[in-house]
């Protein structure tokens, strides 16, 4: 199956330069369709927030990496579960590095979606 992810070319001053183009602010990328995210920290991520991951479910997404932010941190555990009872995994790490480690694993053609807090 083709893929057509965008890539993310750079990050910071609060979004993301996104196969050339800005966008301000958080990001959900769920089966190659980039959205504005309203996740402005670890603390405002819920559920309903990953409802398009949800939706998508364990055929679309491998799993989720959820870029947390400038420095790392575990995400709510309720977060965690839904993921595991969805059948879908999740890589957690900061977001520098997880917008450097979404194009390494789009490359490689890994099914994931991205959530990514911008910093």
């Amino acid at each position: 199956m083709a893929r057509d992810a965008p890539s993310i070319d750079a990050y910071g001053d609060g979004g993301f330069r996104l196969s050339g183009e800005w966008h301000a602010g958080s990001l959900l990328i769920v089966a190659d369709q980039a959205q504005p995210w309203p996740v402005a920290s670890l603390a405002d991520l819920t559920l309903e927030a990953l409802a398009p991951v949800f939706a998508a479910g364990g055929a679309e997404v491998e799993f989720l990496l959820l870029g947390v932010g400038a420095r790392n941190a575990l995400p709510p555990r309720a977060i965690r579960e839904a993921l595991l009872a969805a059948g879908m995994g999740l890589e957690f790490m900061d977001t520098p590095a997880a917008a450097k480690l979404y194009n390494v694993l789009t490359s490689e053609g890994r099914r994931l979606a991205a959530a990514l807090i911008a910093v």
